[in-house]
């Protein structure tokens, strides 16, 4: 057995260099690795990349298995943006009462905690939480599709992990990093293949700029005053204009 490391949710483990264990860190944690148990085999063959397919190994404690989905975060080109614009297209197209039956909720938008935070930024912060809020809640969506979540092997994307977010939400919250954080020729092989309207974009630059909060509402959970500092940092160069 092989550590993996842990991630906010979850430690993971490979077994034999091909199944990949999870065990949840906290206990609201087990229902989303059951919710991944049962959504994630329906969903899998509507997708062009590979995505983990988990299944309930042990009750208790939890531990969830899937094979190891083969790759590693890096670079993304052109080509990877025009895979990304088609997964994309087949995840929003998933049908949303049969992602519901199987017990995908809504995102919630949770983060409440860092307003006090803000400073003079309060009133501002107070503004894009009640945006979002307003936001379309009509497609199956990743909701935390960033770069350490993408793998490439041999040149080329191949897979998309860690599906504990999964939710029914609005479509431009998986493009908050890809149009405001992906290199730009990514972009470009993207919208070449996804629709991207002028009111999506601004939609994702929107979540993109909430992004940090997570890291501050984690920070503040778990006591870890060092992700409170850091993702404060990040909230304000966002809420500066930064990315």
């Amino acid at each position: 057995m092989t550590a993996l490391g842990e991630g906010w949710d979850s430690v993971a483990t490979l077994v034999d260099d091909r199944w990949v264990e999870r065990r949840p860190k906290r206990a609201e944690v087990r229902e989303l690795l059951r919710r991944e148990a049962r959504v994630l085999p329906w969903l899998a063959p509507q997708l062009p990349l590979a995505v983990p397919i988990p299944v309930v190994w042990q009750e208790d404690p939890l531990v969830v298995r899937h094979e190891l989905v083969p790759g590693e975060p890096g670079e993304l080109t052109a080509d990877d943006g025009r895979v990304l614009g088609r997964f994309l297209r087949a995840l929003h197209g998933a049908d949303v009462p049969a992602a519901r039956s199987l017990g995908v909720a809504a995102v919630e938008v949770s983060l409440d905690a860092v307003l006090p935070l803000l400073g003079p930024l309060g009133a501002e912060g107070r503004a894009l939480l009640a945006e979002v809020r307003a936001y379309p809640a009509d497609t199956v969506v990743h909701a935390d599709l960033g770069p350490e979540h993408l793998l490439r092997r041999d040149g080329r994307l191949t897979g998309v992990i860690d599906w504990s977010d999964l939710a029914i939400g609005d479509r431009a919250l998986d493009l908050a990093w890809l149009l405001h954080g992906a290199p730009a020729d990514c972009v470009a092989g993207l919208e070449a293949e996804y629709p991207v309207t002028a009111e999506l974009r601004r939609r994702a630059a929107a979540w993109n700029r909430l992004g940090p909060w997570h890291e501050v509402v984690y920070g503040l959970e778990n006591d870890r005053p060092d992700l409170v500092t850091s993702g404060l940092a990040g909230v304000r160069d966002r809420m500066a204009g930064g990315t």
